[in-house]
C-alpha cells in the first residue's frame, strides 16, 4: 500500500500493549483498567482480520455475549481485551501480545493494528477477556515490495441474510485464499418479513442501534464466522449497509419538495449506518468515521505481482440518473460523477503510477454497458451506465496511459459475469481495454438458476463483449501468477437448502499482455 494511504497519526485514539520476538515492534501497554466483568461467551460475533500489508494486518472482534440485545449484553464500560498473535495456530510461539480495551461507545469492538511483521507469511491470532478464550483466526500478511509470488483471492458480495444460507462462505473458507475480498451488501437494511428461510431482527435500520443489531445478527452466522476465521478480507460497501439505491446523501425514498430537511435526516441515519460499519469490519483506527464521512477506498500492492485500487462508489456519487430506472439512455448520464474529485485523482495516480504486472480495481457495480433490454439500446443507471462521463474517464487513461492488464472486479447485480471492456460500448471495432469480472451473490435473491443457451444467445446478440453469466449463487476464486490471472466461478444449487455442495461453473483465464478473457 502506498505510504500516503496512512496518516501521520495513524495509531492515535487507542494504545496496545506488546511483547515481540524475533524483531516484532514493541508497542505502549495500555493503562490500567478495571478488572474484566465476567461474560459468558463474549466472543458470538467471532473474530476477524484485515486490511493486510506486507508488515501489518488489522484485528477485529466484538464482545457481544447477548448478541441482540442493546449493547450486546455488555456492562456500559470499558473492558479490557487481550490478544495474541502467533506464528502457529498452536500459539508456542507468541510474535506479539497486548491488551486494548473495548469501549462501549464502539459497540466493545476493538480493532488491533498489528505492525513490524513479516511479509508473506500466515500468522494465527485469538482474544481473551476475564476467563473466556476467542476461537482461533488466521491471517497473512502481503508479499514484499517486488515480490512475485503466486496469489489466490476470492471475492464475494450481496449476503442477505432472509434470502438464504451463507454455504457460499462455508466453501470459500474451505479454499484458504490469501485474501478475501467483500465487495459490498455484506448486510442488508430491510425489516424482517415472511416466508422466507431465515428472518431480519427488528425493523428497517434507520439508528445505530439498530444498525448494530443487524451486523451482530449477520456476524452470529457460522459460515460467515469461518470465512473470516480462514482469512483477512478486505471491504468496500455498497448501498444496503446503509439504504438502498442512496446517492451520497439522497436516500433512496427522497423528495425534492422537501429541499435539504430530507438531506439533514438521512445524513444522521447515514452517520450511524457508517459509524456501525466501521465498528463491524476489520479497518484501521485511523478509518473510524467523522461526522458522515469514512474514508474507504484505498490501495493494496501486492508485491510487484497486482495492484488493487478498492473504490467507494456510494460516498461521492451524483444522484442517479433519469430517477434511477434502467434502459432510459440520454445526455444526463454524461453528467454525473461517480466518484468525486479527489477519489478519481487518486486512482489515476493508482495506474498511471503502478509498476504491478496486474493492475485490479475493486469495486461495487457493473462497469461495463449493461444491455439487457431486447427491445432497444439497455442501460443499468445505478452502475457506471448512468455515469457514463466517469466511465470514460477511467477507460480513457487506460487506453492512453496504455495500462496493461487491467481487470475490474464487480458485486451488486446477483448473477457471475465475465465481461471485456472497451471505451465505446456500441463500437465493435474499437479495441478491447481489459475486462470486468463480476462476483453472483452469496444469497440474495435467494436460488437461482442456469441462463438457457438461448437467453445467453440473446444477451451475447446485444453485448458481444460478454463470455458467460450465470444466475446461480456463490463466489469466484482468483488465481494470480505474472503470466496469467484466472477467475473460477464457484456456485451452490439452492441456498434456501443449508450446506449443499460447491462446484465451478465456468472458468477463464487471461494472459498477460493480451486484452481478453478466453475459456480455461
Amino acid at each position: 500500500m502506498p505510504a500516503s494511504d496512512f496518516p501521520s497519526l495513524s495509531r492515535r485514539g487507542f494504545v496496545v500493549g506488546a511483547a515481540a520476538i524475533g524483531g516484532g515492534l514493541a508497542l505502549p501497554t495500555v493503562a490500567a483498567a478495571a478488572p474484566a466483568p465476567r461474560l459468558v461467551d463474549p466472543f458470538t460475533l467471532g473474530v476477524a482480520s484485515g486490511d493486510p500489508l506486507p508488515d501489518s494486518v488489522v484485528l477485529w472482534t466484538r464482545l457481544a455475549p447477548e448478541p441482540l440485545a442493546d449493547g450486546g449484553g455488555v456492562p456500559n464500560r470499558p473492558v479490557p481485551v487481550r490478544w495474541e498473535l502467533a506464528a502457529d495456530e498452536n500459539f508456542r510461539r507468541i510474535v506479539q501480545r497486548g491488551t486494548e480495551l473495548a469501549r462501549p461507545e464502539e459497540a466493545h469492538t476493538v480493532h488491533i493494528d498489528v505492525r513490524g511483521l513479516e511479509p508473506h507469511r500466515e500468522y494465527w491470532y485469538r482474544f481473551r477477556t476475564g476467563n473466556e478464550v476467542s476461537p482461533v483466526g488466521r491471517t497473512r500478511t502481503a508479499p514484499a515490495p517486488g515480490s512475485l509470488a503466486p496469489l489466490s483471492f476470492a471475492f464475494a458480495s450481496c449476503s442477505h441474510y432472509e434470502m438464504g444460507y451463507f454455504t457460499a462462505y462455508k466453501h470459500l473458507a474451505a479454499e484458504n485464499p490469501d485474501v478475501v475480498f467483500h465487495l459490498g451488501d455484506y448486510v442488508y437494511e430491510y425489516a424482517g418479513a415472511t416466508g422466507r428461510p431465515r428472518t431480519h431482527a427488528g425493523n428497517e435500520m434507520n439508528t445505530l442501534a439498530e444498525y448494530r443489531q443487524r451486523h451482530a445478527q449477520y456476524k452470529t452466522d457460522p459460515d460467515l464466522q469461518a470465512a473470516h476465521r480462514a482469512a483477512p478480507f478486505i471491504v468496500t460497501w455498497d448501498d444496503h449497509e446503509t439504504d438502498n439505491n442512496y446517492a451520497d446523501l439522497v436516500p433512496e425514498n427522497n423528495d425534492p419538495n422537501q429541499g435539504n430537511a430530507i438531506r439533514e435526516t438521512f445524513a444522521v441515519r447515514r452517520a450511524a449506518a457508517y459509524q456501525a460499519y466501521w465498528e463491524h469490519m476489520p479497518l484501521r483506527r485511523f478509518r473510524k468515521p467523522v461526522d458522515t464521512n469514512l474514508p474507504l477506498y484505498r490501495g493494496f500492492d501486492y508485491g510487484g505481482l497486482a495492484r488493487f485500487s478498492v473504490l467507494d462508489t456510494r460516498q461521492y456519487r451524483d444522484d442517479q440518473p433519469y430517477g434511477d430506472r434502467s434502459n432510459v439512455n440520454g445526455p444526463e448520464q454524461w453528467e454525473t460523477d461517480m466518484l468525486g474529485s479527489e477519489q478519481h485523482a487518486w486512482l489515476e495516480k493508482q495506474l498511471t503510477g503502478s509498476d504491478a504486472v496486474w493492475n485490479i480495481v475493486p469495486q461495487q457495480i457493473f462497469f461495463a454497458n449493461m444491455d439487457t433490454n431486447p427491445a432497444g439500446p439497455g442501460s443499468y443507471n445505478d452502475g457506471w451506465d448512468g455515469y457514463q462521463a466517469s466511465r470514460d474517464r477511467i477507460l480513457g487513461l487506460v487506453e492512453e496511459r496504455e495500462i496493461e492488464n487491467f481487470v475490474v472486479l464487480t458485486g451488486d447485480v446477483h448473477n457471475h459475469w465475465m465481461v471485456d471492456l472497451r471505451r465505446d460500448f456500441e463500437n465493435d471495432s474499437l479495441p478491447l481495454l481489459g475486462s470486468e469480472i463480476v462476483c453472483t451473490s452469496v444469497t440474495s435473491n435467494g436460488d437461482g438458476r442456469a441462463w438457457t443457451d438461448a437467453e445467453m444467445a440473446v444477451w451475447k446478440g446485444d453485448m458481444p463483449y460478454l463470455h458467460y453469466r450465470s444466475n446461480l449463487r456463490g463466489y469466484v476464486k482468483v488465481d494470480v501468477t505474472p503470466d496469467t490471472l484466472q477467475a473460477d466461478f464457484m456456485t451452490v444449487d439452492k441456498v434456501s437448502v443449508p450446506g449443499l455442495p460447491i462446484s465451478t461453473d465456468a472458468s477463464y483465464v487471461i494472459e498477460s499482455g493480451q486484452v481478453g478473457a478466453q475459456p480455461a
